[in-house]
């Protein structure tokens, strides 16, 4: 297999630099392929080989002129190369150099990408590790529900983050395709033998049955999966914001000493890498919609993909990348504040733990739609009063304390029942 050209960071890959460079690799190993096969001398792919290279600014110089990328890079590789130049894009149309050199940028990109993923999980798993009986509300419609935990709901996030990990291993190979099979995809100038040897060279498969081009449906799943991964996040990162609001205060983003958090307001510890977030997951799932529609090229192909794809996919993969590393940050310093989830919990004496209070009457021969009513109308009681106490009210109500003893009563409001399945959930994660 050809060495990669490799840069550390992910917004290199999509450089020009980084770009030409796969173009020269793919060149390089269709000669290979082409002289393992006779169809040219080796003497030639060694020379070639030697002294191929290309300068960015010279071939944006000759594009400017001849109005064609690929043409461009070929004249400036020539000029370097010399007659042996005559061997390189033999047989070949621009279409075979570029998709073929965009699968190695997008799969160098997921490669960063999932590296960073793998980042984001161990920091969830931690810290849901840490949290695994930090008791609090559970909402639903944004009212309180019932009792979960902390490292409960960190459980969940990890559980789709996993599932994201599985689809992106599914992705890699998905993308990993190239194709040097002429200007329509028929192999006239140019044997299937050489694009299976320049794919092996080059870490990748031969696409069954190109045109000319590598459809785009592939290309569309990359991106929806980018969307999908980012949405997640934003999912995230809202629950974040809201956790951290002044009246809920559960948990909040770090606040770095001398960061300050609005010019007016010196009092604001404002949750500004969670809307960041949130902002970002916008971008990149509008970028979904644009990567369907270049699915539908004319015919064999057409180039209204192209123009889409050089802004599309750079964005996509930066951002995408960018917002894994402020993920792990964020959730590896996010401050837990378990003193205000017992506070936010047990507010109106402990309506949450309603439905406890009337499972506990209906298996002690109360009617379901009695004990309903009855545990309603103490909750709502509760409820709209500056002190309700649900807690006392039931203690006080005679038709339940005729079914229910004191301990009975107080058993109902212990949130340990609600955790008793914990280690269940946990073992199917591995945490």
């Amino acid at each position: 297999m050809i060495e990669r050209y490799t840069l550390p960071e992910m917004g290199n890959l999509w450089t020009d630099e980084y770009k030409f460079q796969t173009w020269l690799q793919v060149e390089v190993a269709v000669c290979e392929a082409q002289a393992q096969l006779g169809y040219i001398p080796k003497d030639a792919v060694a020379e070639i080989k030697a002294k191929a290279k290309f300068d960015v600014k010279r071939v944006l110089e000759i594009e400017a002129e001849v109005r064609h990328d690929v043409i461009a890079f070929l004249t400036n590789v020539n000029e370097y190369v010399g007659d042996a130049g005559r061997y390189i894009h033999l047989g070949m149309t621009s279409s075979d150099v570029l998709d073929t050199a965009l699968a190695l940028q997008m799969v160098a990109s997921l490669d960063l990408i999932m590296a960073q993923l793998e980042e984001v999980i161990l920091a969830i798993r931690h810290k849901a590790r840490e949290h695994k009986y930090t008791v609090m509300i559970g909402r639903s419609h944004g009212i309180h529900a019932e009792p979960i935990t902390f490292g409960f709901k960190l459980a969940g996030w990890l559980a789709e983050v996993l599932r994201h990990q599985d689809r992106l291993r599914i992705l890699r190979d998905t993308i990993a395709v190239g194709k040097i099979s002429g200007a329509v995809g028929t192999y006239a100038n140019i044997e299937p033998r050489v694009e299976a040897l320049t794919c092996e060279l080059l870490g990748l498969k031969p696409d069954a049955a190109s045109t000319q081009v590598i459809s785009r449906d592939r290309h569309a799943d990359y991106v929806q999966q980018l969307a999908l991964l980012t949405a997640s996040i934003e999912r995230f990162a809202v629950e974040i914001r809201n956790l951290q609001k002044t009246d809920v205060l559960e948990v909040e983003e770090y606040f770095s000493k001398g960061q300050k958090g609005s010019s007016a307001m010196p009092h604001k510890r404002n949750p500004i890498r969670s809307e960041r977030l949130t902002g970002m997951a916008r971008m990149v799932r509008s970028y979904a919609v644009a990567a369907l529609e270049n699915v539908a090229l004319w015919h064999e192909r057409d180039i209204s993909h192209s123009s889409v794809e050089r802004v599309m996919l750079p964005d996509a993969c930066i951002l995408t990348h960018f917002m894994l590393k402020e993920t792990k940050d964020l959730i590896q310093n996010l401050l837990v504040y378990p003193e205000n989830m017992a506070r936010n919990m047990n507010c109106y004496g402990g309506v949450v733990f309603s439905q406890r209070v009337m499972l506990t009457l209906v298996e002690k021969g109360t009617k379901r739609e009695e004990a309903y009513a009855i545990v309603q109308s103490c909750a709502h009681t509760a409820w709209n009063q500056p002190e309700g106490n649900f807690q006392a009210l039931i203690s006080q109500d005679a038709r339940v304390t005729e079914k229910l003893s004191p301990e009975e009563i107080s058993a109902c409001f212990d949130p340990q029942h609600h955790l008793q399945h914990l280690d269940a959930i946990y073992s199917r994660l591995g945490i």
